[in-house]
């Protein structure tokens, strides 16, 4: 059986319904955060089952998608702090097998997302959740359920990092002055 909840027209939406408002945003989320397209279907799944399972304790249905979202970014950041213990090989290159990943794609097209890989988990949450779903501050600090000071602090060492990173490896004129220009 299906969960349904009871809404003030007396009509009944599922599960089903709630969380096809929000998987296309999920997915792209969980892409971003994780730069791939595997592990980002992987998140998405482990976030709809999470949440099926939490149904009870969501109280109101109109904040199926921010409560879904800190589901979906939990479970990103779990990903991504057991992906720093472990090395990852791609051996797609050397056995010439060429899939098609449409967030690697789409990553390695701009270079702020290219230095991505220096940030923490919680930094790299924060810039995505701040500049690719378009989040303020407060919005962040609610999502994570830390104080906006914290939003703050990780944005701003976040920002640092990639600047640091960007001036580190790029040839000609630095980031910050392509920034300016």
């Amino acid at each position: 059986m299906v969960a349904a909840f009871a809404l003030s027209d007396f009509r009944q939406v599922t599960f089903v319904d709630l969380a096809e408002r929000v998987l296309d945003d999920a997915y792209r989320l969980a892409g971003y955060l994780l730069g791939d397209a595997t592990e980002a279907e992987d998140a998405v799944q482990d976030a709809l089952t999470r949440s099926w399972q939490a149904l009870a304790t969501l109280r109101d249905q109109d904040k199926f998608e921010p409560w879904f979202d800190r589901i979906l970014v939990n479970i990103c950041r779990d990903r991504l702090r057991k992906r720093r213990g472990v090395r990852i090989v791609d051996l797609s290159d050397d056995l010439a097998i060429f899939i098609d990943d449409p967030f690697r794609a789409a990553l390695a097209k701009s270079e702020v997302d290219r230095l991505m890989h220096v940030l923490n988990p919680d930094q790299r949450i924060v810039v995505g959740l701040r500049f690719w779903k378009d989040l303020s501050l407060q919005q962040i600090a609610d999502l994570l359920g830390i104080p906006l000071g914290t939003v703050q602090s990780r944005l701003h060492y976040a920002l640092q990092a990639l600047r640091d990173e960007a001036e580190r490896t790029t040839t000609g004129p630095s980031f910050t002055e392509k920034v300016r220009r």
